[in-house]
Parts: C-alpha cells; sequence; structure tokens
C-alpha cells in the first residue's frame, strides 16, 4: 500500500539505436568516458543528508537498482532530444540530424508470459536543409474517428521542431506530412495540450492545441484545425503512395503568433489555457492600471495566459485577450486592445512545394518563404530575480499548479491563478520534473465522510535528481515527501502532460484510455518504469487512524513473510495488530491474510481468531462490523473442524475394523472379475513421474481446509467446488483414513454430519478419493471394499441423504449421483468396485423400505435395481476394454499416450466409439491385418458353444498362466474384448475402423506408406461390399485424391518421374513413398470396382449394438456413414485407376512420360471428379499418334521390367522400412498389368507379348521367353524379330568376340557369302547379354525353324544359320 516504481516496457537493440546516431563520433567515446569518471560523485552524503525525512516517511520506500561498472559507455541519451507517446507505443530518440523511431511490440518472455518491448522501427536523416539539427520533438496520438473505437490511437504524429525555425510532422513509419517555417529562430520547445473532462461544474474547457516557443515568439496552432490537416495529409499520402504520383495540396493551418516582450532570455513556457477573471480581479487590474477614474465593463473577457522562464525576470506571465474587439479599460487599454486585436490568424505561407516540377522546386528551395510578423505582447508581471536563471517549466494536469527548476539546483512551485511561488526544495540541481494525478479507490470512498460527491483525485509532483540518482514523490501542495527510489543517474524522466488528440465531450464517452502519465528511461538496462501511488498517501499524516492502520497491517505482513518466527511471538505479534486495527474492513483484511498464511500452526490460528472474536463479542453490538464478526465466528468453526478430524485420523486406538463389515454378496462377483483386475492392476502399477506436493499423501493445510469451506447462512458448512486437485485433497484428507481402516468411520461421519455438511457433498468427497487412488484400492481390495461399504451406508443413513418422501417406483437422486460418478470416472477398476458397494447398498436399502410399504416393493426392486444391473454390466465392459487399451505397446511400435475410457465417453462416441478406441490400440500396437485376421479367426472357433460368464473365467485364467508369452495374452485380451462386444467389434466394423485410422496416420505423416498399405490391406478384409464401397468412397475423397492429382499434375508438368525435392514441395512427401503411394492408390480403386460389382448381388448388413450399449448418443458411427454413401460410377473409377497405374508404373521404372497428355480431352477432363458423378468418357477410336504414344510406353515398362528381373542390385523402394509384398520393379505381375491394359488404351496385347520375347531374349533368358512365346498369335513378325536377334548373336560371337578361334574362322569362310555379309552387317552391341551359351542360341534358331512358314522370305537365311551353329556346336 506505499509507493512503487513497476517495469512495463523494455527497449529492443538500444546498441543499434547508439550506434546509429553517434555513427560519426565513435573513436572520441573513450575521451568522453574518461572525463565522466573523473567527476564527483556526490550520492552517499546526499543521501545521508536526505535520511532525515527517511526516518519519519513510513510510506516511503526505496527500490535499487544496480550501477553499471565504471566500464559503462557515456551517459549518450543526456544528448539526445527523447520523447516518448503518453500511450508508451512509440518513442522518438533524435540527435543532430539523424533520428530513431521505436514501436510496440508484444513477444513472449522465457516463462511464457507477454511482454511489451519497444522495437526500432524507423531510422533515418530528419534534416533537409544544410546546418539545421533536431532541437525539439513531441508524439501526438491521433484519436480513431471510428464509432467502435475505444480510445486507442489511430496513429502517432511526430512533430519535429529545427534549429532554422521549421516544424516538420511526421507519421510514425518517418513519412513526412508537411513542413513549415512558421519563425526564422531556433524552436527551443513544442508542448501540446488536450482536451480533458472537466472535474467539476464551472471549470473552463480547454481547447486543444500545439504550442511553438522561439527565442522571442511564441505561436499557437489550433488543436482542431491540426488534427483535420494532419489527417487530410496522412490521406493524401497514402493515396499519392498508392498511385505513384507526388502530388499532395496539403490544407491551410492556422496559427496565431506572439512576440513576447520585456524579457531578457526565454528558454521554455506553458501554455495554461483560457482563463476568466472574477470581478474583483478585474476590478483590481482596471484600477492598478487606468487610475480612479476606470470604468470596468460587465462581462469579463476570456484571456490565454502563457508562463514563460528564463531570465530578467526568472518567470514571467503573459496574458492574451481571446478574439474580442472591446477594450479592456475604456480609456487606458485601447491601445493594447487594437494591437490584441490585430492578432494574426492566418494560413501558413512557408510550405515546401511539393506539387511542383523539380526546376520549380529548386527556386523555392533557394528563397526562403515569407514568414509573417508576429503580434507584440507585453509581459503583465513575473518574479524578479536577476541572478537566478529558469530552466524548464512543468505544468500540472489541473492546470492550476506548475514546478519551475533553475540554475541555482531549486525546485519551485507556483501557483499559476494568484502569480506567486508557494514551495521550493533545494539540492536537485538538473532536475527532471513530472506529475502524478491519481483518483481516489473505489473501496476509499466507503469511508470517506465526503462519499456523496464526485470522485477526489490527488496530485503528486515527480522528481528525478540525476546528479544524486534519486526519484522522489511529494504530496501537493505541502505534503511529505511519500515515494524515493535508487534510479541510477543517467535516466531520463519522460512526462507528456498530454493524452489523445482530435477528442471532445462528445467522442470521449466511455472511453478506457489507459496512458502512463510519467515514465522513466533507464538508457543502461532499457527498461521503462512507471510510478504507481495509492491515493491514500495524499491524505496520510501522522495522526491518521487509516495510515496507522496500513502501517500495522504491513507489519502483519512482514511478520508472516518471515520464516525463521517461532510460533509463539507470531501468535501475541498477529494478536497484538489485529486487536490494534481500527477499520473493519482493514481489520478483515488482516485476519484474512494470516488465515490464509502457509507457515502459521493451527493453534495460533485458533487461539488469534478465538481472542478477536470475544473482543467483538464484548464491545457494543451496534458498533461492530457484522460482517466481521460473523467471519470470525465461521473461521472458529472451521478450525475446531478441521483440529477434530485431524486428532480423529492420528488417534492411536483403531475401532475401524471392529464393526467388521461381511462381504455377503460380493465374494461371487469379486472372485469372477479377480483375474481382470489383477492385471488391470499390474498394467496401472508402472511407475510414474509426479510432484512431491502433489501426492494424495501430503497433509492438508489448514489454510487449504478453509479455502475450500465456508459457512452458510442457516449455520451449516458448504464446501466450495475449486480445482479437481484441491477437490480430491480435501477428500483424502477427510475420508482415505477411513478407507484404509485406520481411523473410526463412524466418529468421522458423526463429526462430519454434526458440523452440517449436506451427505451429498461428503458422498462427492467419498467418491471422489476412492476413484482417484485406485492403485491403492486395488493392493488390498476386500478391505478397501468393506470399508467403502460401512461409509456408504454411514452416508444414506444421514438425514437428507435419501429422502423420506422418495417414490420408490422412481429412481433415487442419492443413488443417481454414485451411477453417475461411477459413469463419468475413467478409473475403470475403483468404478466398477464402487458399483458393486452401491448396488448392494442400494438394494439393501430398497429391501427395508419394502417392508414397510409392502405394497409397492416390486416396482422399486425393478426400477432402481435394473439401473444398477445396466451401469454394472456396463462398468465390467469398460474395465476389460480399458484392461486392453493400457497393454503397452511393444518396442519400435507406434507408440503415444494410451487411451481413457469411461462409459460416458463411449456413450458420447457413438455406436462406433468401441471400435475407434480398439482401432487405435491396433496401430499403437502395429498390428499387422493377417495377425488380426488370425486373432479374430481364433475368437469366432471359441465362440461355439460358450456362454459370458465361462469366457470371462477362461480370460482370467490364461492371464494368470506366467509361462505364456506376452504376444498371446495380449491376444487372449483382445478376444475376450470382441466376445464382450460381439456386435460393436464385428470383424467388418473392426476392420473398417483399423483402415480408417491407419488412413488418419498416414495422413499425418505421408512419408511412411506402410500405413496407406496397411489402410488397404484392413479394406480387403472388410467382407461386406457395402462397407467396403462406402469406406474406400471416403478414403478417396477426404485423403487419396488431393494428392494423387498433385502427383499427375507433377509428373505432366516436368515431363518425368519427379525428382525427391519436387515431390514433397507438390505432394508432401519423398520420391519412395510417393511411388509406393500410387501402388496403394492402384489396390484402393480396384477394391472399389470390385465392391462396386458386387453391391447388387448383396443386401446391405443391418447394424446392432449391445442391449446395455443402446444408450449411446454420438456422433454417426464409421459403418453408418460408409452405408449411407452414393453409388460410385464404374467407368469413372476405372479411368482413374487407369491413370494410377501409368503413374505408378512411372515412378516406378523412372520413365520420361506426360501421362494425361496420352489421353482425350474427354478423358483429361474427366479425371479427379467425384466418383458418384456421372462423366463423359472417352469412346471409340482414339487418335493413332495417342495410341502409338501409349504403346512406347507400355513398350518401355515392359522393358524396365526386364531389366530389373535380372539386374540384381534392384529391389522394392524403401529399403529402410520393411519390403512390401510382391511390390517394386521385380514384381512378376507387371507383364499381366500391362497386357490387361493393352485392350484398356487401345494397344495390341501381341505387340507387348512380341516385345517381352524379344526383350527376355535380349537379356539371355531365354526359358522365360519359350513361355511367353507360346501365347504369342503373329508367329511371323515375331519370326523376323527373333532372325535379326539370332544373327545379332552369332555375329558377336564370330565376329566380335575377343577369343576368336581357328575354328571361328576356318567356318566363316566356308559359310555362304549371302550369310557372311548378313552377318556382319549386324550390330551385336544392341544386345545386353551377349554372351548366351551356344544350346540356347541353337535351341533358339531351332524355334524360329518351326515358327517361320517355308514360304517366308527369311527362310532359307533361317537354315544356313541353323547348319552354322550346328557346326559350331560339335566343333565346341
Amino acid at each position: 500500500m506505499s509507493c512503487s516504481l513497476v517495469e512495463f516496457c523494455r527497449l529492443q537493440e538500444l546498441n543499434a539505436v547508439r550506434d546509429h546516431l553517434f555513427l560519426s563520433q565513435r573513436p572520441e567515446e573513450e575521451k568522453t568516458q574518461t572525463e565522466n569518471e573523473l567527476s564527483w560523485d556526490t550520492s552517499d552524503w546526499e543521501a545521508t543528508w536526505d535520511s532525515g525525512d527517511n526516518k519519519e516517511e513510513g510510506a516511503a520506500s526505496a527500490t535499487t537498482v544496480e550501477e553499471e561498472t565504471t566500464g559503462q559507455r557515456a551517459p549518450w541519451l543526456q544528448d539526445c532530444v527523447v520523447s516518448l507517446s503518453p500511450c508508451s507505443d512509440l518513442l522518438v530518440v533524435a540527435r543532430e540530424q539523424k533520428a530513431v523511431f521505436l514501436s510496440a511490440k508484444w513477444r513472449t518472455d522465457d516463462s511464457g508470459r507477454e511482454e511489451m518491448t519497444l522495437a526500432v522501427s524507423w531510422t533515418g536523416t530528419l534534416s533537409t536543409d544544410d546546418g539545421e539539427c533536431v532541437s525539439s520533438s513531441i508524439c501526438i496520438p491521433l484519436a480513431s474517428q471510428k464509432r467502435s473505437s475505444t480510445g486507442r490511437p489511430d496513429w502517432t504524429c511526430v512533430v519535429v521542431g529545427f534549429t532554422s525555425g521549421y516544424v516538420r510532422f511526421y507519421t510514425e513509419n518517418g513519412v513526412l506530412l508537411l513542413a513549415q517555417l512558421l519563425h526564422e529562430d531556433p524552436v527551443l520547445r513544442l508542448k501540446c495540450r488536450t482536451y480533458e473532462i472537466p472535474r467539476h461544474p464551472g471549470v473552463t474547457e480547454q481547447h486543444e492545441e500545439l504550442s511553438i516557443l522561439y527565442p522571442a515568439a511564441l505561436v499557437t496552432i489550433d488543436g482542431f484545425s491540426l488534427f483535420q490537416s494532419l489527417r487530410a495529409c496522412r490521406n493524401q499520402v497514402a493515396r499519392a503512395t498508392a498511385a505513384g504520383s507526388d502530388v499532395i495540396q496539403p490544407p491551410p493551418l492556422a496559427y496565431k503568433k506572439w512576440g513576447l516582450q520585456d524579457m531578457d532570455t526565454i528558454v521554455d513556457h506553458s501554455s495554461v489555457g483560457i482563463m476568466t477573471l472574477c470581478v474583483f480581479d478585474q476590478m483590481k487590474n482596471a484600477s492598478i492600471l487606468g487610475g480612479f477614474n476606470a470604468s470596468v465593463k460587465g462581462n469579463p473577457p476570456a484571456m490565454s495566459q502563457y508562463v514563460t522562464v528564463g531570465g530578467g525576470p526568472y518567470t514571467g506571465f503573459y496574458y492574451a485577450v481571446e478574439g474580442s474587439t472591446q477594450p479592456l479599460l475604456s480609456h487606458v487599454a485601447l491601445a493594447v486592445a487594437s494591437k490584441l486585436t490585430s492578432a494574426l490568424f492566418s494560413a501558413a505561407s512557408g510550405w515546401l512545394g511539393w506539387n511542383k516540377h523539380k526546376n520549380e522546386e529548386e527556386a523555392v528551395q533557394k528563397q526562403k518563404p515569407k514568414v509573417e510578423p508576429a503580434t507584440a505582447l507585453g509581459i503583465r508581471f513575473g518574479l524578479p530575480d536577476s541572478r537566478r536563471h529558469g530552466e524548464s517549466i512543468c505544468l500540472s494536469p489541473c492546470n492550476t499548479l506548475a514546478g519551475v527548476t533553475d540554475d541555482f539546483g531549486r525546485v519551485t512551485l507556483l501557483d499559476l491563478a494568484r502569480g506567486i511561488a508557494i514551495r521550493m526544495w533545494k539540492g536537485y540541481r538538473d532536475a527532471q520534473l513530472g506529475w502524478l494525478q491519481v483518483p481516489e479507490e473505489r473501496v476509499d470512498r466507503e469511508f470517506s465522510p465526503s462519499a456523496s460527491l464526485p470522485r477526489r483525485h490527488a496530485l503528486f509532483l515527480v522528481i528525478y535528481a540525476p546528479r544524486r540518482g534519486i526519484l522522489e514523490v511529494w504530496g501537493m501542495q505541502q505534503g511529505p515527501r511519500v515515494g524515493a527510489f535508487t534510479v541510477g543517474k543517467h535516466c531520463r524522466l519522460l512526462y507528456a502532460g498530454y493524452r489523445l488528440m482530435g477528442v471532445n465531450s462528445v467522442t470521449s464517452k466511455g472511453w478506457q484510455l489507459h496512458t502512463q502519465q510519467v515514465c522513466l528511461l533507464d538508457p543502461i538496462t532499457g527498461a521503462l518504469r512507471t510510478v504507481n501511488i495509492p491515493f491514500h498517501l495524499a491524505l496520510s499524516d501522522k495522526k491518521s487512524e487509516r495510515a496507522k492502520d496500513m502501517h500495522l497491517i504491513k507489519r502483519l505482513t512482514t511478520i508472516l513473510r518471515s520464516r525463521e518466527v517461532e510460533p509463539d511471538i507470531l501468535e501475541s505479534e498477529a494478536k497484538s495488530v489485529l486487536l490494534d486495527i481500527k477499520h473493519p474492513a482493514i481489520k478483515k483484511q488482516a485476519l484474512e491474510s494470516l488465515l490464509s498464511n502457509k507457515n502459521a500452526p493451527v493453534s495460533c490460528l485458533t487461539n488469534v481468531t478465538r481472542a478477536l472474536n470475544e473482543t467483538l463479542k464484548q464491545q457494543d453490538p451496534e458498533e461492530v462490523d457484522a460482517a466481521l464478526l460473523q467471519l470470525c465466528s465461521s473461521q472458529l468453526k472451521l478450525l475446531q473442524l478441521y483440529t477434530d478430524i485431524q486428532k480423529l485420523h492420528s488417534g492411536a486406538d483403531n475401532e475401524a475394523c471392529s464393526e467388521n463389515d461381511s462381504l455377503e454378496g460380493m465374494e461371487d462377483e469379486l472372485s469372477r472379475i479377480g483375474p481382470t483386475l489383477q492385471r488391470y492392476a499390474q498394467l496401472t502399477a508402472r511407475p510414474s513421474v509426479s510432484f512431491a506436493q502433489d501426492s494424495p499423501d501430503t497433509p492438508m493445510p489448514a489454510r487449504a481446509f478453509l479455502s475450500q469451506m465456508e459457512c452458510t447462512e442457516d449455520g451449516g458448512l458448504r464446501v466450495v467446488r475449486g480445482s479437481e486437485t484441491e477437490w480430491n485433497h480435501l477428500g483424502n484428507f477427510m475420508f482415505w483414513g477411513c478407507l484404509c481402516g485406520r481411523s473410526p468411520l463412524r466418529e468421522v461421519c458423526d463429526t462430519l454430519q454434526q458440523a452440517g455438511i449436506s451427505p451429498q457433498q461428503l458422498l462427492s468427497l467419498l467418491l471422489s478419493v476412492w476413484l482417484q487412488r485406485e492403485k491403492e484400492v486395488l493392493q488390498k481390495p476386500e478391505e478397501a471394499v468393506r470399508n467403502l461399504h460401512t461409509l456408504l451406508l454411514a452416508l444414506s443413513d444421514m438425514k437428507g441423504a435419501v429422502e423420506e418422501s422418495w417414490d420408490t417406483q422412481s429412481i433415487s437422486p442419492w443413488w443417481q449421483q454414485v451411477r453417475s460418478t461411477c459413469i463419468q470416472s475413467h478409473n475403470a477398476a475403483a468404478a466398477l468396485l464402487a458399483a458393486f458397494v452401491a448396488h448392494r447398498a442400494a438394494k439393501a436399502s430398497i429391501t427395508s423400505r419394502g417392508d414397510s410399504k409392502l405394497q409397492s416393493e416390486w416396482e422399486a426392486v425393478s426400477m432402481e435395481l435394473e439401473q444398477w444391473v445396466v451401469c454394472v454390466r456396463q462398468l465390467e465392459d469398460v474395465l476389460v476394454l480399458q484392461t486392453l487399451l493400457l497393454v503397452p505397446p511393444p518396442q519400435g511400435a507406434a507408440g503415444g499416450a494410451a487411451a481413457q475410457c469411461s462409459i460416458k465417453t463411449l456413450l458420447e462416441g457413438g455406436t462406433g466409439g468401441i471400435a475407434d478406441s480398439v482401432s487405435k490400440w491396433v496401430f499403437r500396437h502395429s498390428l499387422a491385418p493377417e495377425r488380426l485376421k488370425e486373432i479374430l479367426q481364433r475368437r469366432e472357433d471359441k465362440e461355439a458353444d460358450e456362454k459370458l460368464e465361462q469366457k470371462d473365467g477362461q480370460e482370467g485364467k490364461e492371464q494368470e498362466e506366467k509361462s505364456q508369452e506376452d504376444t498371446d495374452r495380449t491376444a487372449e485380451l483382445l478376444v475376450a474384448v470382441c466376445q464382450r462386444f460381439p456386435h460393436s467389434l464385428s470383424p467388418d466394423l473392426l476392420f473398417a475402423h483399423c483402415c480408417w485410422e491407419y488412413v488418419v496416420q498416414w495422413n499425418k505423416d505421408p512419408e511412411d506408406g506402410r500405413y496407406f498399405w496397411w489402410a488397404v490391406e484392413h479394406l480387403k478384409l472388410v467382407s461386406s461390399p457395402h462397407i467396403q464401397l462406402g469406406i474406400s468412397a471416403m478414403m478417396w475423397s477426404t485423403f487419396i485424391v488431393k494428392r494423387f492429382s498433385a502427383a499427375a499434375f507433377l509428373m505432366e508438368k516436368v515431363g518425368k518421374a519427379p525428382k525427391d525435392r519436387l515431390c514433397r514441395r507438390d505432394v508432401g512427401m519423398g520420391d519412395k513413398a510417393v511411388t509406393s503411394f500410387l501402388g496403394c492408390c492402384v489396390q484402393l480403386l480396384q477394391i472399389l470396382m470390385e465392391a462396386d460389382s458386387a453391391v447388387e448381388e448383396v443386401s446391405a448388413p443391418e447394424l446392432s449394438v449391445e442391449e446395455a450399449w443402446c444408450g449411446a448418443e454420438g456422433p454417426e458411427s464409421l459403418a453408418e456413414l460408409a452405408l449411407e454413401q452414393r453409388g460410385v460410377h464404374y467407368p469413372l473409377v476405372q479411368h482413374h485407376c487407369l491413370l494410377a497405374s501409368l503413374l505408378h508404373a512411372a515412378m516406378t521404372f523412372s520413365l520420361k512420360v506426360k501421362p494425361l497428355s496420352l489421353f482425350d480431352s474427354k478423358g483429361k477432363n474427366a479425371f479427379f471428379r467425384d466418383l458418384t458423378t456421372i462423366q463423359l468418357m472417352p469412346s471409340g477410336d482414339m487418335d493413332p499418334g495417342l495410341v502409338s504414344l501409349r504403346q512406347e510406353f507400355l513398350l518401355r515398362v515392359l522393358t524396365g521390367w526386364v531389366q530389373a528381373i535380372d539386374d540384381p542390385s534392384s529391389s522394392a523402394p524403401g529399403s529402410n522400412s520393411p519390403s512390401l509384398p510382391s511390390t517394386g520393379p521385380r514384381a512378376d505381375w507387371w507383364p499381366s498389368l500391362c497386357l490387361e491394359l493393352g485392350p484398356l488404351l487401345q494397344v495390341n496385347p501381341d505387340i507387348l507379348r512380341r516385345h517381352i520375347v524379344c526383350e527376355l531374349y535380349n537379356q539371355g533368358l531365354d526359358p522365360r521367353a519359350e513361355e511367353v512365346m507360346l501365347e504369342v498369335e503373329d508367329k511371323d513378325v515375331l519370326g523376323s524379330q527373333l532372325l535379326v536377334l539370332t544373327g545379332q548373336r552369332l555375329s558377336y560371337s564370330l565376329l566380335h568376340s575377343q577369343s576368336q578361334t581357328q575354328a571361328a574362322m576356318e567356318l566363316l569362310a566356308r559359310l555362304p557369302p549371302t550369310l557372311c555379309t548378313w552377318l556382319k552387317a549386324m550390330d551385336p552391341s544392341e544386345l545386353r547379354c551377349p554372351l548366351v551359351p551356344l544350346s540356347q542360341t541353337s535351341r533358339l534358331v531351332g524355334r524360329l525353324i518351326e515358327i517361320l512358314p517355308e514360304n517366308h522370305a527369311q527362310y532359307s537365311l533361317a537354315l544356313h544359320l541353323l547348319e552354322a551353329v550346328d557346326v559350331l556346336t560339335t566343333e565346341d
């Protein structure tokens, strides 16, 4: 509750600012640094001189900022002109011709907290004339004209004065808006006044204005005119920039110019505003100026008051009559009045030519613009002091006071209305001043005697003494120093003294504008800080009760913060402070801070509260604050309850187990679910990281207990529902000892009941601790269940638990609360055990009620217990499902967090929620589709004639067999889950959900092609064509078609199989992943076609759900969505499948092709359309040019395949991941695929077969070639092709072989000339495998003789070849 210095912003890149402004002076820095180090440091003795005040002022505080070491740079900021916008969103630092603008930006610091910074937004040179420098600057935020504005500025105008006399106006981006030469002397000071809402009726409403001080003249520009002109200029600049032109018409600017007379030197000024003299002052002035015979007009004139500081006199007061032509006095002031009325309101004549041509511009710049003469204004009076020279003046926000600094190191406070000095401070050389106006806090108004009057404001003067490095705050007008801070010696105190320009009494309504009044800029750290002062410091004197109370509460806070205080001392100190405080509100605040302290022991809190309570009761009831008395009594009651519960839990005597509640009726259920519970407990018991303070075993402090409890008006207690952690902590404190059997259950329940806590809240706390501490409960389930049963019965017997008027034919709200808690819980095992206990307790309760009301017994049993049967059944299902979901994935699997499920989440997930959670589990475990099919097959085999109960038992026994491997146990668990959900987890639904889960995960990481492959494999296993068709159509439209079309367009663009970089850019995955993706697309489209064909033959499946889970409400299941899908257009799917096959082949064999160019315009237009629509498809004979292109492509695919099967280095793509079955360039289905594509592309399949035969022979794979040869229809053409190939082989062995034998040469000589010539013409380099065994070539020639008819033109050549090969064979 004292002054504080708060950092609200930080400057970024300060070094860059300094380097830009002092670029030319870098070498001189060292000199100035040494000079500064030699200056005297007077901070120590001056601080001592001031320490007398410090002792007396309780409210004064000081914070220290460490100075930089002696190696710090010179205080460069003192040489700069600095101005800050009052909205703190723009800072201007200028020196000589250069300037830097820093704008506000929000950034997140290391701790994640948003903080404001000022970062460099513009740097540059401002001066345009030679030799002129920046002498003053000011940042004026301009209000937005939009109706939706809440007070933020629209933009900020930077006004800069120069030594040449020019005043220039810039945007926050450094764009020059307008410039004007108002006077041919250096600009000394720029000051602004903006609209302020009058706080009292009768206060003159001040007009906005900008005032510019020259050494002997003062120019004032009307704020409204300036606002409109600046807006117009900015709009014109924006238009000119957009249009690329330079034409700007600056609007006229109205101003007044006064020549200040009768003062030797002027260095600073303040424009106080318009004032009206009272009649007495008017008469006094008239008689002084006009003598005895002066007459006075009835209405006093309005005058503008200007106060200047400098020398001879030290302070000058000037008054200019506002716009009246009447003389001030009847005869004396006639001359003065005539001069005043000639004050100039004229348009600016000093425009720099923006709309001139270049030659005109040069002419204008050479001749200076005309400057209007000033109207003389004589001084009214001053404060003469021949030796004292004023340095600066700072006007207060209320326009009645001003602070003046001088060269004697004094700060003088002036009363402007009376024109006198009313206070002076000494020892403040080079001081910088600012003002703070603080409104009264709303809390203070309640205790103020003037609560009905308008809100009060307090005024404080802020003085920064750089020589001493201290910032002080003084109360006005004769108040004490209320704050002092050590801040460093190189800071700048920035005080604007104005707010937004362009605001009036209408537009300012409803605005919540927050501006910093005073800011302290530290150039060493770059911090911008503001001073916070509480209002009450303006009221405080040595005898103020409220100040004393605040001092006492501060003392109490200090005691509570110190950790070394003994409990006895703490208690006595707190008691004395609380009893000494007078104000009830502060007393209440002190008590609350004591009760919320974590170090104070309970006994101390109880004793202090009791003492305060007794004191209040002894006082007169009318004087005591009722709220404070109620707080004391309620907190005392809560502390007593806390102590009682603590004693019960820490008591040595354990009577809890003496009651020995039997578990009759629950043993069968516990034994039935025992194995599942055991497996669940093993899976949940895995180690996890948690913080010690979050542990439920940590003792509950009294302050936490008090913060969660409150007294009701009827004398009872109510638990305040806070965070989940706090709620569980309170439940632990009350009930965990009872559940463990360490505390007396009945006594605890009686204590809580007597305290007046409602049974419903106690039940909620009990269930929360039971569910939260599931791991501990499962260690000794029988004992915990017995204790829970006893507690539940005890709570049920409390008054207000089960209503007396409960109609047993309806559902009980009490038991419904238990059920809803179990339904929402993610702790499946604890929820199931709680349901068992509550089911049994509810049955006992209903039976006892039925005995008293025999008539309604049967209906009651059927209504309430039926709900419990369903709930228990659902919880058993959830337990088995949760156990499965908790099984950790094997090493290297996809992983991820285990899903948490509850009845509520499963019901809200809709009918497909269960299959969805299991499919996510399948993905986490990377369970292969075939493996899943095998497990589900086992389930169907087991399902023969078994009942559900037996299944549970078997599953449990299998889990107990420790010799079995984890994988088998997991499989058994999956089977058990499927048996519990025979409809929701039917194989088709599970495969469909797994397929969808894999494709969703693939879409997140397309690089892993295995996910998409497995999605397609899962889809193949779906037996229902209706579901298969719907899922595949949804997959295609949702995930596939976009990437598929991107791949097709990319290949069309580059004309070949694209490289990795392009694939990643356009398709979002690497080239190997694209190849795998296209292969899967082919499979998916084939499944789609097969499913579409089979849909007509099979009826759609009926989807059902288990009886216990009929209440599912949520989104439609995947299967339902699949069945709702429209049928596809088969030819369009086939068309896409054709394209997918071509793309896959091109990527696999890295072929050059433009795939879309293989189709005509109809074919291209049909691609990537919705598969359910009927498109215009290609029909009739295709253009021969296209057919030849298609044929060439298929032939290249077959060539690539033949080369790949004989190339040992070629393997399936993606060597890092396990190779996908039967994929890659070596797959044996490529020839059959090409032969299938042939008719679809209107290519003759026989040409393809002949090409395969020739390529296989070319590769030296004669046995495979002979197999394919049997299917060729046109044997003649094939014979001619093979004849050439045989000739090439013989030519190689006879003519081109390295090892030519004598026999080969002799044979060549014996050959017929035609054959010899023909062989020499052959080119064996075309053969990829010329070194073929002679026996294979002999067999090939034999085949040729069989194929070629005798009348063939080359038949004789074939016979000659046969003879030659036979001779060669016999010679070998």
